[in-house]
């Protein structure tokens, strides 16, 4: 085996690896202004695979008219220079296109399509470009051409395995979003100088000067007034922590179109839904919960609710992100008598946890979707199965405005287990939905007489709007549950009215 042809194996190994490592840190890139919704991905996977396929016929051009191995490696040179810009760029380009959006919902199909295509589209095709053109430098002669194909086609692809498995689990989590398209692009930078001859070097170190950089903010821009006080890439997210002039303290994650968790200094209700949280099972419950778990944690908004206005309640607070977690004792004074955080996914969580509660909430977003193994009716079969003699189940459903189509199958689904099924649209894009044994309205306002003073204004409230569920909907199971399509299909009618 030639040296030329053990250097172009190491060549198209690192450019399938930067290809689809670029392609996972760039759907990590867009999530704190579109999110990580299928749609984001979609437009991710496909800029990246129209990308790939210009470049593969550019490639197979180029090689036939420059047979040699300066031109491929100055093209690998230009992707790895054009691969280190994307990260500095990214943070004011897609500020300028969110803010270009009258809607962010409106704007994550669009936005994010063209936030991919202005990024990351040209140094793709150019390193699409790459295998073709190996292929025509290795083939010796035509009887080898197939051979010669397919082993180098192997090699980029399990490079794309390395790239993508780096990325998603190394470099984002350890290394955080900007400095995986800077190590991928010093990748490409070091291999196209050692086939360009040591004269190149400076390009390798251009691009691994840059690391020094600071990354700073990911995402700076708030509402008028507010301030970011905290930021991270968490090993599932980006997450921030937002500070209003009055100290009233919101967690966002990803795109920030939601709020997961609020803190206002010197009180435990927050004026949101939350609260109705707290309430709402006393629409069931005859006094107060002995043992409470809530699903989807966050920064622990509800479980904090609940140790302080019931401290002898033993609260199972879950959240699949270990790091929002902390974030909450640091920032939003997660603290309960009795209070133990479990980093798990909710259902496996739940199908392993003891039983015996008597609430059990349900609050776990990825926004803009909840997971569908949480809406289907087996979940709601373990979750009455993990419920005390009386117990109740309440569910957050997060929708857009007037749109109603989520609350039905969640309805639905939720009366296939339980004898009783409740609603209290308590925001306009939110509905507590309620599935237990028994539940009335008068029980809510029977039993806001034995709250504390500032809980019995909203029990009363949520007891005027408590009501039957919305008729319509589906029962979704573990086999069919077609939550994002569902909810996609509710973002795009909610934006196209707008």
């Amino acid at each position: 085996m030639s040296r030329e042809l053990r250097f172009l194996y190491v060549l198209v190994f690192v450019v399938g690896m930067a290809s689809l490592g670029a392609e996972i840190a760039a759907a990590r890139l867009m999530s704190p202004y579109f999110g990580a919704s299928t749609i984001v991905w979609a437009n991710t996977i496909a800029v990246v695979l129209v990308s790939l396929s210009i470049g593969y016929w550019i490639g197979g051009r180029l090689g036939d008219d420059h047979p040699h191995l300066r031109g491929l490696c100055l093209l690998v040179a230009g992707a790895a220079l054009l691969l280190a810009v994307v990260p500095f760029a990214a943070q004011p380009f897609l500020s300028v296109s969110v803010d270009a959006l009258d809607e962010i919902s409106a704007g994550a199909f669009v936005g994010s399509l063209v936030g991919v295509l202005a990024l990351v589209a040209v140094p793709i095709v150019l390193l699409g470009a790459c295998s073709p053109w190996a292929v025509r430098l290795a083939t010796p002669d035509v009887d080898h051409s197939g051979r010669t194909a397919g082993r180098l086609y192997a090699i980029s692809t399990a490079g794309s395995l390395v790239g993508t498995m780096s990325a998603a689990l190394l470099l984002i989590p350890f290394a955080g979003t900007q400095r995986t398209f800077i190590i991928f692009a010093l990748t490409l930078a070091l291999v196209a100088a050692a086939g360009l001859g040591w004269r190149y070097i400076a390009v390798p170190a251009a691009v691994g000067a840059v690391i020094a950089i600071p990354v700073g903010t990911v995402k700076a821009k708030t509402d008028s007034g507010d301030r970011v006080i905290y930021e991270t890439e968490t090993r599932i997210q980006y997450a921030r922590v937002v500070e209003e002039p009055d100290g009233t303290r919101k967690l966002e994650l990803n795109e920030g179109v939601a709020e997961h968790s609020l803190y206002r200094p010197g009180s435990y209700l927050t004026g949101d839904y939350w609260d109705g949280l707290v309430v709402a099972p006393f629409a069931s419950l005859t006094e107060p919960p002995s043992r409470v778990a809530v699903l989807g944690n966050a920064a622990g908004t509800v479980a904090r609710a609940y140790g302080h206005y019931f401290p002898e309640s033993r609260i199972d607070a879950v959240e699949i992100d270990p790091e929002l977690a902390e974030i909450g004792r640091r920032y939003f004074d997660m603290r309960a008598p009795h209070l133990a955080v479990h980093d798990d996914d909710a259902r496996p969580w739940l199908r392993n946890a003891t039983g015996d509660y008597d609430v059990i909430v349900l609050d776990a977003y990825r926004q803009p979707y909840i997971p569908f193994y949480l809406v289907t009716r087996e979940f709601f079969k373990l979750a009455r199965d993990r419920l005390a003699p009386g117990g109740v189940v309440v569910v957050n459903v997060g929708h857009p405005e007037d749109s109603t189509e989520l609350e039905k199958v969640v309805g639905r689904t939720i009366a296939e287990v339980f004898p009783v099924t409740l609603r209290d649209p308590i925001e306009d894009v939110n509905t507590l939905v309620m599935g237990g044994q028994r539940g009335s309205a008068d029980n809510l306002r029977a039993m806001a007489f034995g709250l504390a003073p500032e809980l019995r204004p909203i029990a009363r409230a949520g007891a005027a709007r408590l009501g039957p569920p919305l008729p319509g909907g589906e029962v979704y199971t573990d086999d069919r549950a077609p939550v994002e399509w569902l909810i996609d299909r509710s973002i795009l009618g909610y934006a196209a009215e707008e």
